[in-house]
């Protein structure tokens, strides 16, 4: 179910950002596993979690992974920076932390 995530996310943001000149459908597939991984790893699964009881709680994190993966391929050559101004344009980027808002470790028993 994970994949079905992985698909359906990599899809909706491949249709947002295919009128970009420099889209990469590879990269973005690459930011969004990578922010699966990193959702996963927020939650800090038990042992005792199996895959099917995993993936139905990443449903409900599919907004976060989505945030996710899109800023980390919005940022693809900015990396650390904050902010950037250029010819009077000033951007201020998210402080990126606020995108797991929401996803909290599991507690251990």
């Amino acid at each position: 179910m994970t994949n079905d995530i992985e698909a359906s996310i990599i899809e909706e943001l491949a249709i947002e950002l295919k009128n970009e000149i420099d889209f990469d459908a590879e990269i973005l597939g690459v930011k969004v596993r990578n922010a699966i991984r990193e959702v996963k790893s927020a939650r800090n699964y038990p042992k005792s979690y199996t895959e099917s009881m995993i993936n139905d709680d990443m449903e409900n994190f599919i907004t976060n992974i989505r945030s996710i993966a899109l800023y980390d391929y919005s940022k693809i050559g900015a990396e650390g920076q904050s902010q950037y101004s250029a010819d009077g344009e000033s951007i201020h980027y998210l402080d990126r932390n606020k995108l797991f808002t929401g996803i909290i470790p599991l507690a251990r028993t």
